[in-house]
């Protein structure tokens, strides 16, 4: 069954672009909020969350603006999950938008994780 796409976004007061980019790309900047442990190798990124562990690769980036990631055991080969950053004129404010795909009565689930872990990941900036 075909996966369903949606996006979400998250507005952050105070931050700036170069230090949320770093939290979505880096090694270290992942495992403050994603996930336990993170590391890379070329546009490999292995993910580990208690013993479980997961495979995702690069397929496309623009530093500082997006970086794409597909799950390397991914069956729906058009999903991916990305997170893009731009910076909202009105007010100055930082914005996270995050595209992902979820199984059909699993999106709910998936944004509340993703909320959660938008928590953490605030809490890590200091906001």
């Amino acid at each position: 069954m075909e996966k369903e796409k949606f996006h979400i976004e998250y507005i952050f007061d105070k931050v700036s672009r170069r230090s949320l980019w770093n939290h979505v790309t880096s090694a270290l900047g992942l495992s403050a909020w994603f996930a336990d442990e993170v590391t890379i190798q070329g546009n490999l990124y292995t993910f580990r969350w208690n013993k479980e562990k997961q495979q995702a690769r690069v397929i496309e980036s623009k530093p500082e603006t997006q970086i794409r990631y597909q799950w390397v055991d991914e069956e729906d080969k058009s999903a991916y999950f990305e997170f893009a950053i731009h910076t909202i004129e009105l007010t100055g404010s930082t914005a996270l938008e995050i595209t992902d795909f979820a199984e059909p009565g699993e999106k709910t689930d998936s944004i509340d994780l993703w909320d959660s872990q938008v928590e953490d990941l605030k809490r890590t900036l200091g906001i």
